[in-house]
């Protein structure tokens, strides 16, 4: 038996976060496989994609993806799709956006990892919502939304097994592109994190500060409870962000992973208030021994355990999570539950339940499976 060739496949390489991490883990368990990616800056990722062997699409050439990739919406359906690649057994796209219309060979498998589908396409109130759209622009979208929505259901039907992130993708999935799909949870490094006795006042969010993400809701529940609230990020939301905080909120911008670590150690509690798709950030808070209140909903719902590891709170209003953080200083949690629960979520998981989603995949269509380990 022989490893199957293989290609990965990556949205965008302009930024790092919780996708890029996947992609990371990805070419671990494909070392010798390209990646297809739309346009890649090395300066804003993380240098080690520099020895990997990455092929971009014609997009590079425009400059605009470095400010504002979203503005090239109605290319990547043309750049992802005209992409061809040679021929593989198998394609394992790593998916929020347009990458799961690839061409695949004649005969290969394309697995996607669906990080979600699109965002900006399927949920664009909530994805819009904050941001400062032109008004022309807005009036273009609808048409242009609806034209990518058609194109982006035509590709899912193309790929041939989807692996979702967390239950709330596989209900999109299913929903949106009238797909089935397995899940398979991201990667944490959990063993970056150590819990300590030395537990401070403040609560804690990490997160790039966007619209989405409602760093607004624990800004404002915060400044009107009088609690120290420390946040690690920057982001375009970050002005809008220091208006409406008081007194008690700290902007510490972005911090080296170390000092993100003892951050999340000694919180008193770790603040997760958007709907997210997985949602990594509230797994290192476990791993770091500290609770977590969240929004009871998206990837929330397969990490944090209500009552054990954390709060869920039920409504994105300051009354509801002000509820929530009311009770989570009169509770004591358990360190050990805490850890244990976040160590589900460790890489050597990802690796054996991708490959183990993979391979029977590939055995069902009769391609070559892969080596473990």
């Amino acid at each position: 038996m022989r490893q199957p060739r293989t290609a990965l496949v990556h949205d965008w390489l302009n930024q790092q976060g919780g996708a890029e991490n996947v992609l990371a883990e990805m070419h671990g368990m494909f070392p010798s496989a390209p990646v297809y990616t739309s346009f890649y800056e090395p300066g804003l990722v993380d240098p080690a994609f520099q020895r990997l062997d990455i092929r971009r699409t014609w997009l590079q050439r425009f400059p605009l993806w470095r400010t504002n990739h979203q503005a090239l919406l109605p290319f990547y359906p043309l750049a992802f799709g005209n992409l061809r690649i040679p021929d593989v057994d198998l394609v394992l796209s790593n998916c929020s956006a347009f990458c799961k219309g690839v061409r695949t060979p004649p005969g290969a498998v394309h697995v996607c990892y669906c990080l979600t589908p699109t965002r900006f396409l399927w949920m664009p109130d909530a994805y819009l919502a904050g941001e400062r759209a032109p008004v022309w622009s807005r009036r273009l979208l609808p048409p242009l939304l609806a034209w990518a929505r058609r194109w982006d259901r035509n590709a899912a039907q193309r790929v041939t097994q989807f692996v979702a992130i967390s239950r709330a993708v596989a209900d999109r999935i299913e929903r949106f592109y009238g797909r089935p799909s397995s899940i398979v949870y991201p990667p944490v490094e959990v063993e970056r994190f150590t819990p300590t006795t030395d537990v401070g006042d403040a609560f804690l969010i990490v997160s790039r500060l966007i619209p989405y993400k409602r760093i607004d809701l624990a800004v404002r529940t915060c400044t009107a409870m009088g609690l120290p609230l420390r946040i690690v990020g920057s982001g375009r939301a970050e002005a809008d962000l220091r208006a409406v905080a008081g007194p008690t909120i700290s902007f510490l911008g972005r911090l080296p992973d170390r000092d993100v670590s003892v951050e999340m150690a000694r919180c008193r509690a770790f603040l997760f208030p958007g709907d997210e798709d997985f949602g990594i950030t509230p797994v290192e808070a476990q791993a770091a021994g500290r609770p977590v209140v969240a929004f009871g909903s998206g990837g929330a719902l397969d990490t944090v355990i209500d009552g054990t590891t954390g709060i869920l709170f039920r409504e994105q209003t300051v009354a509801s999570l002000g509820d929530a953080l009311h009770r989570v200083q009169t509770m004591r949690f358990d360190t050990d539950l805490l850890v244990a629960n976040a160590r589900r979520f460790n890489r050597e998981n990802f690796r054996r339940a991708l490959l183990e989603a993979i391979n029977n995949c590939l055995s069902e269509h009769g391609r070559p499976t892969v080596f473990e380990g």
